[in-house]
């Protein structure tokens, strides 16, 4: 009995839990309590500290000058534009041989720039030199010949003179004279031509230009002529002038007219462009399209412009003077600062680290600028790009110009 009980004992003692082991394995729960708060109040002061940052940090923006027009430069407002391309005045000029030979080598290749009177293909010249050198040799022959007839016909007068030689023996020797003087004016013409068969073995630039195209190979024989342009050797364009051409629709006819200035703007380079001047309305409309060819001659063309390039063509109109006669106050501005609210057009300017919005009256476009006759004097700084959330009299800070 007295070893059941003490079994019994045992069992409970393994059952038993020991609370101070307990304590000493896991932390009180006043610390877990305290590491959180201190976790809260962390937390806290970051987005304080970013609050206050915040209040005191200014707005970045982007801007762009208003620029004034330069003393005695066209102030005019975009009427209509339209697309086209770059031709030249007198179109391509395509050149050929003016007489068969085989063609030796050329002298130029595709896009070189070239002088007027430069060689650009050499042909064979053997067989027109051969033939200079024939005509030559038969030209010194005629001329002796001549020389002969003359001194027969100076004996035959004499003769005549002491009547030993009857008149119709010196009109025989006279007309011998007359012959010889033919076949000598024969053979120089023939001479002169072999000259030209001979110097027209080397091809020139009748102009100055810009080499296109080439046609034939070397070792081809090339001949004058042909049919669908089978004669035709090598293309080139005189780039003197320079036009851009396009089609005007016939309802926007009465906005264009001769004279009337215009900027030519090529698809290729958006940053360059170039004054131009209507100088051509073609005299007829092509029906089908219900359009007029016009053609703008371009006025300081250079090596970036290239025929058949594609360019975009904006007519002018000059801007009528103030009542006292002097020329209106205008000023051209990137056409990202002028903003419109309620159909009235305005923009945002920064004067002195604040935002003032300045309203405009605007006259058109010119290239790539907006032309506002009034509201700036030039030399503002306008906010460019996205303007939400500006605010009338915010500060703000000017953004430094990304470096190249």
């Amino acid at each position: 009995m007295a070893e059941e009980k003490r079994a019994s004992r045992e069992n409970l003692a393994r059952l038993r839990i020991d609370r101070d082991e307990i304590a000493l394995r896991e932390p009180p729960r006043w610390r877990a309590w305290l590491l959180a708060g201190a976790l809260v109040f962390a937390f806290c002061l970051a987005a304080l500290g970013a609050w206050r940052a915040t209040l005191g940090r200014t707005a970045e923006v982007h801007v762009a000058y208003a620029r004034r027009n330069a003393p005695g430069a066209a102030t005019a407002g975009a009427v209509l534009t339209g697309s086209g391309y770059i031709v030249t005045g007198e179109r391509y000029v395509s050149l050929g041989v003016r007489v068969p030979s085989r063609i030796e080598k050329y002298l130029v290749e595709e896009g070189q720039r070239v002088d007027k009177g430069q060689p650009l293909v050499q042909l064979d010249p053997r067989q027109y030199d051969a033939a200079l050198n024939q005509a030559r040799a038969a030209l010194v022959r005629a001329r002796a010949d001549r020389e002969l007839r003359r001194k027969e016909l100076a004996r035959a007068e004499q003769l005549v003179e002491r009547g030993v030689l009857s008149t119709a023996d010196l009109d025989v020797k006279q007309n011998q004279m007359h012959v010889a003087d033919a076949e000598v004016a024969q053979l120089e013409a023939t001479v002169d031509r072999a000259k030209v068969d001979l110097d027209d073995t080397v091809i020139r630039a009748p102009t100055a230009g810009l080499i296109l195209e080439k046609f034939k190979e070397v070792g081809e024989i090339a001949v004058p002529g042909g049919f669908a342009g089978s004669g035709e050797l090598i293309r080139m364009a005189n780039l003197e002038d320079l036009r851009a051409e396009l089609d005007v629709n016939e309802s926007d006819m009465a906005r264009v007219k001769l004279g009337q200035p215009a900027e030519v703007q090529p698809d290729a380079y958006s940053d360059r462009h170039y004054r131009a001047k209507v100088v051509k309305l073609y005299p007829q409309i092509n029906r089908q399209k219900g359009t007029l060819k016009v053609e703008v001659r371009i006025e300081d063309p250079d090596e970036w412009l290239r025929p058949d390039m594609s360019v975009r063509v904006t007519f002018l109109q000059e801007l009528a003077p103030s009542a006292d006669g002097a020329e209106p106050s205008l000023v051209l501005v990137p056409r990202e600062a002028v903003r419109t609210d309620g159909g009235a057009s305005f923009a945002w300017a920064v004067t002195e680290g604040r935002l003032r919005r300045v309203p405009l009256q605007t006259a058109g476009e010119r290239g790539g600028d907006m032309v506002v006759s009034s509201g700036l004097s030039g030399g503002e700084a306008l906010v460019l790009g996205p303007a939400e959330g500006l605010k009338e009299g915010e500060r703000v800070e000017v953004a430094k110009p990304a470096a190249n």
